[in-house]
């Protein structure tokens, strides 16, 4: 089963603004943990 058939399975069984919403969730994490390690990152350099 290639990826195009599993989205379009997920899109018809959820509904298009369920999985937009979950592909909005999914980058903001990325996001937030990428901000969360710059953050860690510069409290060590500062107690360096």
């Amino acid at each position: 089963m290639s990826i195009t058939t599993v989205i379009n399975a997920i899109i018809g069984d959820l509904g298009f603004p369920i999985v937009v919403s979950l592909y909005l969730l999914v980058r903001l994490e990325k996001k937030i943990d990428d901000l969360t390690n710059a953050v860690e990152d510069k409290e060590t350099n500062k107690k360096g």
